[in-house]
């Protein structure tokens, strides 16, 4: 479930940089082409590799060790064939141009979340193919009773919690962007309101998410059973905190594995399955449940919260970065700045490919050193629980061999059994390792942060980041004016990158050749209009003109904007009774901004007095 967790980012992230070439027409024949010829790719991929494996394992029945090499081939395999999806998909999304068919679909233009849904879906159902094919050899290595559509399924029910969170926040934005909305409360269409938003919905999910949770496992208590009421006893005398403690029925019950989630006890359910329940004895399950305990103890869950929100906040400034970056390569900025959507898409896709990769390595050995390092945390404090590390060692052992002689089993985001077994026994014999342990833990925690937050600090707020990408994305605009054909387009984005760092000279011309080439371009009339109503170079001031250049864009559209910049040229001519007049219509039509449309207002009026 963790390394899917990374596919589904990544696929999320795939659909989400994709830029619908909505400029041409596309054949239906094709997308469907592209579509199936991808599925038929993936499906003789996955059939070809896993009949290999199948043969081999028949070939080794019997052989000590080959069970644990086959189990280890399987997972290997299997994540392998993941990722042969997810480039299928990849295909699908920018070579069937998928999200253009998507808009011609009723409410999907509005809606990104159904968008999302329905992309997702479709890489859930290439995921469903490699789980279709990998499963006789699933049931030949680990031995277990249930059949291919009960394989698929539990599957499918087991990863679908990932993308709750995804889906109620996407539908709550969808819900903030709507017109009707956004005019009865304008306040939520501004990002303070996103960004309180998203933060109040994602708390409340950690919070109550478990619970959904477990009526879609269809999870049950385990407290009407004999061993059930005893481990219950167990957690109560602990005096630790939680609401149940359940039958895990995923894989039917099969798998030998427990869990906890809830970061509030009210909340919070450890999780068992049957074969857990079944193979281990009363004080082996006590240390699996002091173990799941463990992780409460350290605060793993609410922790794992902050290496997301690394990421995103890394991520964000890096991204900006990376687009510079490639701003700076002369043959890449014509497909930025060219104007046509299939250039976008390709400059898209390579921008995606770089923040993939850095997504893929840093969930996989960032946020996996942590976890393995967690794993061994909630391992060490389950055995000063107990007062002894062999009912954890023994159930360590009991699962390994119930699973296919997974011992030495290497994972990601776990030690392998054997390892975990040897620390618990060092540990036995010298208890100081458990307090080395977790200063280790911290210290490594500690400087996660500190590069984290400089990381954060320099690619979104740092001087020499925002000198970079503003050379980076002049030197491609400049490069573009040069090469190409004249473009107002071009010359306006260029004046608006000069007006934001105050070059009003260098900005000001700009804004005059794109005025050449598009007199009536209205957001041009506009941008300039302000810049001659408010530069700090008063020499470059000209308020009259700024009047006729609003006056002139206003005519073609009165939005707030614009009415805004109107009133400001009307302020600056010395009329300040014409600029409160066009501010309170420009208050009438705001759906955002009113608060500064107010401020402006007043100024206006006490320029009157």
């Amino acid at each position: 479930m963790f390394s899917n967790i990374i596919f589904f980012l990544i696929a999320l992230l795939v659909f989400e940089l994709n830029f619908p070439d909505m400029g041409k027409e596309h054949s239906f024949l094709f997308f469907l082409l592209i579509l199936i010829i991808s599925w038929v790719g993936l499906a003789f991929s996955c059939r070809m590799s896993f009949s290999s494996l199948l043969a081999d394992a028949f070939h080794v029945e019997g052989v000590p060790r080959g069970p644990a090499n086959l189990a280890e081939r399987y997972h290997r395999l299997s994540g392998r064939k993941k990722i042969v999806a997810l480039g299928f998909f990849t295909a699908v999304v920018y070579l069937g141009n998928f999200r253009y068919w998507l808009d011609r679909v009723p409410f999907f233009s509005t809606f990104s979340v159904l968008q999302g849904a329905v992309g997702l879906g479709l890489f859930l159902f290439f995921l469903c193919t490699v789980w279709y094919f990998a499963y006789p050899a699933y049931y030949v290595i680990f031995r277990q009773s249930m059949n291919r559509l009960s394989f698929v399924s539990s599957n499918i029910k087991l990863n679908l919690p990932i993308l709750f969170p995804w889906l109620v926040l996407s539908f709550l934005f969808d819900l903030m962007a709507l017109e009707a909305v956004t005019s009865a409360f304008p306040a939520l269409s501004s990002g303070i309101a996103h960004g309180v938003g998203f933060i109040f919905v994602l708390v409340a999910m950690m919070v109550l998410m478990p619970a959904v949770i477990r009526k879609w496992w269809g999870c049950t208590s385990l407290k009407d059973s004999v061993k059930g009421r005893e481990l219950a006893l167990f957690l109560d005398r602990s005096g630790f905190g939680y609401r149940d403690i359940v039958r895990w029925p995923i894989f039917e019950g099969r798998m030998m594995t427990a869990a906890i989630m809830g970061i509030v006890s009210r909340f919070r359910y450890i999780l068992v399955t049957d074969a857990l329940m079944e193979v281990l004895s009363i004080e082996e399950l006590k240390g699996v449940l002091a173990h799941e305990m463990g992780h409460a103890r350290y605060k793993h869950l609410p922790v794992y919260l902050v290496f997301f929100a690394g990421f995103v906040v890394i991520s964000y400034g890096s991204s900006e970065l990376l687009l510079a970056a490639l701003l700076a390569v002369p043959s890449l900025t014509g497909l930025f700045t060219s104007g046509e959507s299939s250039g976008a898409g390709v400059f898209s896709l390579l921008l995606s490919i770089p923040m993939l990769v850095a997504m893929a390595v840093y969930f996989r050995f960032v946020i996996g050193f942590f976890m393995r390092h967690f794993e061994r945390q909630a391992d060490l404090y389950a055995a000063g629980f107990l007062g002894t590390a062999g009912p954890v060692i023994n159930a360590l052992e009991k699962i390994a061999l119930y699973s296919g002689n997974t011992r030495d089993l290497p994972s990601w985001h776990h030690f392998s059994i054997r390892e975990r077994v040897e620390c618990l026994a060092r540990a036995e014999r010298n208890p100081r390792l458990v307090k080395k342990h977790n200063r280790f833990v911290g210290v490594c925690f500690i400087i996660y942060l500190v590069l984290m937050v400089s990381a954060g600090t320099l690619a979104n707020f740092g001087t020499v980041s925002e000198n970079f990408k503003f050379h980076a994305l002049e030197q491609a605009l400049l490069s573009r004016t040069a090469s190409g054909p004249p473009d107002a387009g071009v010359y306006g984005a260029l004046a608006m990158l000069y007006h934001e760092s105050a070059r009003w000279e260098e900005a000001l011309s700009a804004y005059e050749n794109a005025l050449s080439l598009e007199p009536d371009n209205p957001v041009i009339l506009n941008n300039m209009a302000w810049l001659l109503a408010t530069a700090s170079d008063r020499g470059l001031r000209d308020p009259m003109r700024a009047v006729r250049l609003a006056e002139k864009a206003v005519g073609m559209d009165r939005n707030s904007m614009y009415l805004d910049t109107l009133a400001e040229a009307y302020y600056a001519a010395g009329k300040p009774d014409e600029a409160l007049a066009v501010i309170d219509e420009a208050l009438e039509k705001a759906t955002d901004r009113v608060g500064y449309y107010r401020e402006q207002k007043e100024k206006f009026a006490a320029g009157m007095r």
